[in-house]
């Protein structure tokens, strides 16, 4: 059943709530919903709402399509809401996929929105006699959406409504009112989780999962075995920020360390992809004394024993990848040592260094034109690291592969779209500063093709992004950064720098 009027009053307070100065412009609709009539279909005259989807590609441009019914105006994909459309948000989501043949999985929803409208706009209609129509107005309720997949999907129209179609830069956009928010929200088109979960483990190697309410058409996954969390809202400054209240909301829960472990990609009920950031942690309580707010019940489950679970296929493949990297759980009695080796003779044995410790890794991007520059970024003169010196665009792994670390600090940092296939290690410097300092192995990797331009996405961190020549390099520039810029040109994989002789 379409979306009741208690639900249309919701959306629009929460998009009053951000632009307090449209209440008069919407107020006639206000007035609509206290009476009892549906304002979603369109025989509700004198007005009624409708709903359409703001398509960004990664370039930033919005899809723009000719309909045929309002005389080839170029519009935004939407349209009527049907009956089958639970929510205002699915009807733009069908619209979409009817109009531009674009599937509701290669859509995702924007961090700076989460699910509510960017713009309602309000125009009149002329009658139309063949359809026994009046002149009357529509309340386009307009949500944004992004690309889930790198490339614009192709575009399949609905030929007996839409005769073309063309992505058009945010400031060509063809409505005043959706141009105008467009360009102030600084929607750039890259996607980026709005939703988070918690892989709690203890210290046997179980795994804390929540078992769903079996609410279908009101939860998500219902009746199922899943992990703690939830979305992003507008009062978390970060994602950190939302699993945690998500914890301490759901189950009265306050881990002391929670880590990026990855970032997962699910389908929402109205088939859209939802990016969601998964965080570990480690936890060895009794979840029968948990204060349970939501869902039937908290219980420990070992991988071995997901089979057994209506669980879905992702959540279980994230919990066996994450059990994989754990340290062997040892179980039953020690076995005896092995005798140890008989030591060598003192003049062959090497000296020892001075214990194990642990090494910090970074990765490094280097990034070379076909004219053979290379990118380098000004860090921010209260850096922590080599303020007001050039560096490569660079970060320390989190909780992830080295890979993945650099396709996340790429586009974190400079916007720009990297694949897996397209990289290659092409240098590996071990150095350490001050004899105290921890070591550290600075990882580069080439970028053989990638998407974008460099954009100031941290300026906290960089001020600016230049491509430089090699063989007229900046005198400020970190040194073991020149080192490796030199190595790598002249084919060189490995280099060390900073130990004592």
């Amino acid at each position: 059943m379409p979306p009741s009027s208690t639900a249309v009053r919701k959306t629009v307070e929460a998009y009053l709530g951000r632009h307090p100065g449209e209440r008069d412009a919407l107020a006639e609709l206000l007035g609509a919903l206290d009476r009892p009539v549906d304002t979603t279909a369109r025989t509700t005259l004198p007005e009624h709402v409708t709903c359409s989807a703001v398509v960004i590609d990664r370039q930033g441009r919005v899809l723009h399509i000719r309909h045929r019914a309002t005389g080839g105006l170029i519009l935004a994909p939407g349209g009527y809401i049907e009956p089958q459309d639970r929510t205002l948000l699915a009807a733009a989501v069908r619209e979409v996929t009817e109009e531009a043949g674009i599937p509701p999985d290669a859509l995702c929803l924007t961090r700076q929105l989460l699910g509510s409208p960017i713009d309602i706009d309000v125009h009149g209609i002329d009658a139309s006699p063949s359809k026994r129509e009046p002149a009357h107005r529509h309340y386009d309720v307009r949500y944004a959406f992004y690309l889930s997949g790198e490339e614009p999907p192709t575009i399949a129209l609905q030929d007996e409504e839409v005769s073309g179609a063309q992505w058009l830069p945010q400031p060509e956009v063809t409505s005043p009112t959706l141009r105008a928010k467009l360009l102030a929200a600084g929607l750039d088109g890259l996607p980026e989780p709005v939703n988070t979960s918690a892989l709690i483990h203890d210290d046997r190697g179980e795994y804390l999962l929540h078992l769903r309410d079996y609410s279908p058409g009101q939860i998500w996954e219902p009746g199922m075995w899943s992990l703690l969390g939830g979305g992003r809202e507008p009062q978390d400054a970060t994602l950190e920020d939302t699993v945690r209240r998500e914890l301490a909301e759901e189950a009265d829960l306050d881990l002391a360390d929670l880590s990026p472990f990855a970032t997962e990609y699910a389908s929402h009920d109205d088939g859209t992809t939802v990016p969601i950031a998964v965080y570990a942690g480690r936890w060895n309580g009794d979840p029968r004394e948990l204060r349970l707010t939501e869902g039937v019940m908290l219980a420990w489950f070992a991988p071995d024993d997901l089979h057994r679970l209506r669980i879905a296929d992702t959540t279980s493949a994230l919990v066996r990848r994450h059990a994989a990297g754990l340290p062997p759980i040892r179980s039953g009695p020690a076995p005896e040592p092995a005798p140890a080796p008989a030591p060598a003779p003192a003049e062959h044995r090497p000296p020892s260094p001075h214990g194990t410790v642990p090494h910090i890794i970074g990765v490094h991007l280097y990034l070379e034109r076909p004219d053979g520059t290379v990118l380098l970024g000004l860090r921010h003169p209260d850096s922590a690291f080599a303020p007001s010196t050039w560096h490569v665009l660079a970060g320390h792994c989190e909780q992830e592969n080295a890979i993945d670390c650099l396709i996340r600090e790429a586009r974190e940092e400079a916007g720009l779209r990297i694949e897996r296939r397209d990289v290659e290690l092409v240098h590996v410097v071990h150095h350490i500063g001050q004899p105290r300092n921890p070591p550290r192995m600075a990882l580069f990797f080439r970028a053989r093709t990638w998407g974008g331009e460099p954009v100031l996405r941290e300026p906290d961190k960089c001020t600016q992004w230049k491509f430089w020549d090699p063989a007229a390099l900046p005198d400020d520039l970190v040194p073991y950064t020149r080192l490796a810029i030199t190595k790598i040109r002249n084919g060189e994989p490995y280099s060390e720098t900073g130990w004592p002789a």
